[in-house]
C-alpha cells in the first residue's frame, strides 16, 4: 500500500490541474493560479515520497510528466490565452492562441526530460513547474507593476516567447531533489530557499518572477563554481 503513495500524490497533481482548467474557463483565473501552487506542492511531495519510500517504477515518471503536463503545460497557457483575450485589439485576437505555445514547450521538455540521461541530478532548462509558478503571478498581482503589464499584449506576447525558450534551452539548472537533509550538501538549496521565502513574505505576489531569476543565476553561479579550476564538477 506504502508504494503507491507517490503515484497517488502525483494524481492529486493531476486533479489540481484540471480543476484548476475548469475555474479559468468560468472566468476564475486566481483560483486556478492558487490551483498551480496546490499542484506544484503535490509534485514536489510525490518526488520526494518515492525516493524515502524507494517507490520507483516507470508508471510512476510516466504518470508525473503526464499530470504536469496538465498542470504546468495545459493550465497556465490557458491562464495567458484568458488574459490576451482580454488584452488584445479585436483584430488581433487570433494572437491569444501563441500562449499555447507554453503547453507545447512543455510537452516537449518534459519528453526530452524522460530520455535525457543528463538530467539525473538537475535540469537542462526551466522546470515545468517554475514555467507556471511564473505564469501564476499574471492574475495575482492586483495593484502592482505587474499588474499593469498584464494589462499589455505586448509584455504577454514577449513572456510567452521568452518563457517558451527558457523550457528547452540547454541551461543547466539545480534540482530540489534531496538524498540527504544535511547543510553541507544542501547548503545553496536551503539559501535559495530561506532568501525565496523572505522574498514572498516582504514583496508578496510580485516576489515570484524575482525568485525565477535567483534560481536561474544561482544555478549558473553554480556551474560556473563547480567547472572552475581546483573545483569538482
Amino acid at each position: 500500500m506504502v508504494k503507491h503513495i507517490p503515484n497517488f500524490l502525483t494524481i492529486c497533481n493531476l486533479l489540481s490541474g484540471c480543476v484548476g482548467i475548469v475555474m479559468v474557463s468560468e472566468g476564475r483565473l486566481e483560483v486556478g493560479a492558487y490551483l498551480i501552487w496546490v499542484a506544484a506542492i503535490f509534485d514536489f511531495f510525490d518526488g520526494m515520497s518515492a525516493r524515502a519510500l524507494k517507490a520507483y517504477s516507470k508508471i510512476g515518471g510516466e504518470l508525473d510528466s503526464l499530470a504536469d503536463m496538465v498542470s504546468f503545460g495545459v493550465l497556465p497557457s490557458y491562464i495567458v490565452y484568458s488574459l490576451l483575450e482580454v488584452a488584445l485589439p479585436a483584430d488581433l485576437s487570433v494572437l491569444a492562441y501563441l500562449a499555447f505555445s507554453i503547453a507545447a514547450f512543455s510537452a516537449l521538455r518534459l519528453a526530452i526530460f524522460n530520455v535525457d540521461t543528463r538530467q539525473t541530478s538537475s535540469f537542462i532548462g526551466l522546470p515545468t513547474p517554475a514555467s507556471a509558478l511564473l505564469i501564476s503571478a499574471l492574475p495575482l498581482s492586483h495593484y502592482t507593476l505587474v499588474d499593469q503589464m498584464v494589462g499589455s499584449y505586448l509584455f504577454l506576447i514577449i513572456l510567452v516567447m521568452v518563457d517558451s525558450y527558457l523550457l528547452v534551452a540547454e541551461v543547466e539548472l539545480m534540482a530540489f531533489k534531496f538524498d540527504g537533509f544535511g547543510w553541507q550538501k544542501n547548503k545553496l538549496k536551503y539559501s535559495f530557499m530561506l532568501v525565496s521565502l523572505l522574498l514572498v513574505l516582504v514583496l508578496n505576489i510580485i516576489a515570484i518572477p524575482l525568485v525565477i531569476v535567483l534560481y536561474i543565476l544561482l544555478s549558473i553561479f553554480k556551474n560556473s563554481w563547480q567547472s572552475s579550476p581546483g573545483k569538482s564538477s
